[in-house]
């Protein structure tokens, strides 16, 4: 969305000319709609947080050819090579100082679309818990899907660069969606109609909804904070600031709902510490420390917190990125991106209980568990390994690994399926979907569904019938599968189909779907 309106002395630069400054071409081409100080306004934040593994090489094209289904135009027809290159380059350094995104800026662009109305029943005839919706990354859409006819009931505009899952209110009605600048936009499904956004952070990585439905956690790489919000107008109810016991500043790498435990947990980047955050307002005191007193009457321990957003801190021998939960939630399994080893956090104690063997940067937000000979089993894939862990999840032993044709990122399954299926996301075979016997732990079928194409994340509707597998290409397509006899059943035109959501397998927990 870089507006082209620039200064001709600036970018009409010839051979022999002196290199004009990157920071004046941004200040007169891109400011009016990225933002004078880079964060982002009509179009998305050009800080190295936000660009993400978009380097120099990539970057440059774009602004050189310009980005499609935007109003982005294209550059390179009036800046030289050398200056599109210095471009690319300066947006990949840091800003000078951290920016500051408090409540107030937070509060500053709450916006509630003045089309909307409430309908008071679905507007469509669907199942209204199975409806599965496409986040189109092509074009920064999502579709809605009937999940027994899989016709489209709706296509609408989501913020740039959806990230992360999107979550749905308890009774399935409301979605709330998060981009990478930290905008958050709240859907109606019933209604079919977006309902308003807020930008909560200024670069986020994901979104949690607490079980009673009435907040939502944003995790924040930029600031560093925790941002929690009111499901019901999008206003803030908090901004917690991320920093160690020690005093550290941490970036939260992930938060998740705990429903058992009526809490957020989050995963900080740059501290050994997970925090969990109360979703009750009956919540316990929390004891971060001591003071003791010999006076007659006086107490032994004054709380840090208590009630809701009560925050506990519960130490790790070093900082985690991901984590995967046990069915009764009572433990978490951790791991960093440059260990060889995961971890088991007992939740109730607060501390570090077991090891595993995890090399290869584990997935574990994709992980997925079920029952297996009496036995409770998780799978992880690797992002830089081409195998899957296979953990029993009494002992925390690896009771076996399974090779994949490449590393992946997905896996899904569903209660009333046999099998579990698992992408190579960043193999060099990505065009392959593995299919999992749940119990013999072997690959029954390789599918292919378009050689030479990204294939990549499963939903399953409902009922389990179906399984939907992402072609991740910007002519791509959201291919229907039968799950029990794995064969195609159709296929539906998408712009660059990223992860697929159906409402009742995501409210429920289902066996198989990740957080």
């Amino acid at each position: 969305m870089i507006r082209f309106t620039v200064l001709s002395s600036i970018l009409m630069m010839s051979a022999g000319v002196a290199m004009a400054d990157p920071a004046q071409i941004y200040h007169e081409a891109c400011a009016d709609c990225h933002g004078a100080a880079r964060l982002g306004g009509q179009g998305p934040a050009l800080i190295p947080e936000s660009l993400g593994r978009m380097r120099g090489p990539n970057l440059m094209e774009v602004i050189a050819k310009g980005r499609t289904a935007t109003q982005m135009p294209g550059f390179g027809d009036v800046l030289s090579d050398e200056d599109l290159a210095a471009l690319a380059e300066w947006l990949h350094t840091p800003l000078a100082e951290a920016p500051v995104w408090e409540a107030e800026d937070i509060e500053a662009t709450r916006w509630f679309d003045p089309g909307y109305h409430a309908a008071e029943a679905p507007v469509f005839t669907a199942d209204p818990l199975n409806i599965t919706l496409v986040v189109e990354t092509g074009d920064h859409h999502v579709s809605v899907l009937d999940g027994d006819t899989f016709a489209v009931l709706d296509r609408f505009e989501t913020p740039f660069a959806v990230h992360g899952g999107p979550k749905f209110s308890p009774e399935g009605r409301y979605v709330f969606i998060m981009s990478r600048d930290g905008w958050v936009q709240k859907y109606d499904i019933w209604s079919l109609k977006q309902v308003g956004r807020v930008r909560a952070g200024l670069n986020s990585r994901n979104i949690a909804m607490s079980a009673d439905g009435k907040w939502l956690a944003v995790a924040n790489y930029l600031p560093m904070t925790l941002t929690l919000l009111s499901t019901e107008d999008l206003s803030v109810a908090r901004v917690m600031p991320v920093i160690g016991a020690d005093g550290t500043p941490s970036r939260v790498s992930a938060v998740y709902q705990v429903p058992q435990r009526d809490s957020f947990v989050l995963a900080l980047k740059d501290v050994p510490e997970i925090w969990e955050v109360a979703t009750d307002p009956e919540a316990e005191p929390v004891y971060e420390g001591f003071v003791h007193s010999r006076e007659k009457g006086m107490i032994e321990a004054l709380p840090s917190s208590q009630g809701l957003f009560a925050r506990r801190r519960i130490e790790v021998r070093e900082p985690l990125d991901d984590f995967f939960f046990s069915d009764d939630y009572r433990h978490l399994i951790g791991a960093t991106r440059d260990s060889e080893r995961g971890v088991v956090v007992n939740l109730n104690v607060g501390r570090e209980i077991a090891e595993l063997p995890l090399p290869g940067m584990p997935h574990l937000g994709s992980g997925i568990s079920w029952e297996r000979n009496g036995h409770r089993v998780m799978a992880t894939p690797h992002l830089k390994e081409g195998v899957l862990s296979i953990i029993d999840t009494n002992d925390w032993s690896v009771i076996k690994t399974i090779a994949t044709e490449g590393p992946g990122f997905f896996l899904r399954s569903h209660e009333n399926s046999p099998y579990f299926w698992a992408d190579v996301f960043f193999g060099p075979n990505k065009d392959v979907m593995h299919v999992i016997d749940k119990q013999s732990l072997e690959i029954v079928r390789t599918l292919r569904p378009e050689p030479g194409a990204t294939v990549a994340h499963v939903e399953f509707t409902r009922d389990g019938r179906y399984a939907l597998v992402s072609i991740w290409e910007d002519d791509g397509a959201v291919i229907v599968y039968d799950a029990a006899t794995l064969e195609e059943v159709t296929r539906l035109p998408m712009r660059k189909p990223s992860g697929k959501y159906n409402v009742f397998n995501k409210i429920t927990f289902s066996e198989g779907t990740s957080h």
